[in-house]
């Protein structure tokens, strides 16, 4: 079996039962099944979905830097599945403070918005991986081109306003977002020295006479 069926057959099957478990802890935890959500169930299922949510993110981001490091080409097939679960993630987190938290109310939802400008900023980094969930086929980025990469580069700017739109959510105890903001930091920086280091490479090369 070569690398490219064990990763299709086997790792990527594996991945993704993996990437559903905590979404079905949370459902279990719901009703009792698995555990509890505590005295305020709506607020944890929130935080529970949005931390999971930015964790796939930065899992996400991660992956390029990896298969720089490591040589290791097969880790890109899993870039996509990584990306479709941070937005699927992030927006049962988004559905659940539309439903369960406000309740659909139109008043309610724009009084929340207008009174913590996070929601907003969280509402952005939905907006753009909703873009990237729907662009995320092989068919659209042969049809988008070039624009397709510089739609899926804002994946960087996903996780800054979701680092962001945390930071601002906890107001006194940052040590959770701190830690992804130091993550965020790493893969950015990695991102800009080995892109700075490619140019440099490029330039070095010799043009032929």
């Amino acid at each position: 079996m070569t690398t490219v069926q064990k990763v299709r057959f086997i790792l990527k099957p594996i991945v993704f039962v993996a990437c559903l478990v905590p979404a079905l802890l949370i459902v279990g935890d719901t009703f009792n099944l698995t555990g509890s959500l505590g005295a305020n169930p709506v607020e944890a299922i929130l935080d529970r979905f949005g931390n999971w949510g930015i964790r796939f993110v930065m899992i996400a981001l991660a992956v390029t830097p990896l298969r720089h490091i490591t040589g290791w080409n097969w880790l890109t097939r899993f870039r996509r599945m990584l990306g479709l679960f941070a937005f699927f993630y992030v927006f049962l987190h988004f559905l659940t403070w539309l439903v369960l938290d406000q309740g659909l109310l139109p008043s309610a939802i724009v009084e929340d918005i207008v009174k913590r400008p996070f929601i907003t900023i969280g509402v952005a980094a939905l907006v753009l991986l909703l873009a990237m969930a729907i662009t995320s086929t092989n068919g659209m980025r042969r049809r988008l081109g070039r624009r397709w990469d510089r739609l899926h580069s804002s994946a960087y700017a996903v996780g800054v306003l979701s680092v962001w739109h945390y930071w601002w959510q906890v107001k006194a105890d940052i040590r959770e977002p701190l830690v992804y903001a130091i993550i965020l930091t790493l893969l950015l920086g990695y991102r800009i020295w080995h892109r700075r280091r490619r140019e440099l490479r490029r330039r070095a090369v010799p043009v032929p006479a």
